[in-house]
């Protein structure tokens, strides 16, 4: 039997329940906390995940608070960092 690696105290904090990563996948955010959640787990902050998916920072902040919601081209860039948060990381590399 091989050993299971201990999680990282920074992987701990970035991590989310696979049931709410399955509903972030599905595009069924429920509040700006989810958002947050999400940029987290990619593992990016908040500068560094709207340079990625091309939006504001004011933008990103405003759903992470709950002020607005994503919505179309915005809600599919989120299904994918769920999905596919290493796509996201990458995308930061090539914008810089």
């Amino acid at each position: 039997m091989t050993d299971i690696p201990e999680l990282t105290d920074e992987q701990l904090k970035s991590a989310i329940p696979a049931r709410v990563r399955r509903r972030l996948i599905q595009g069924r955010f429920q509040s700006g906390s989810d958002v947050a959640a999400l940029r987290r787990f990619v593992g990016l902050t908040q500068t560094e995940f709207a340079r990625a998916v091309e939006i504001s920072v004011h933008t990103l902040r405003n759903w992470e608070q709950g002020r607005r919601r994503p919505e179309g081209p915005a809600m599919a860039l989120l299904k994918i960092a769920a999905r596919h948060p290493k796509i996201i990381r990458e995308q930061l590399n090539s914008a810089a």
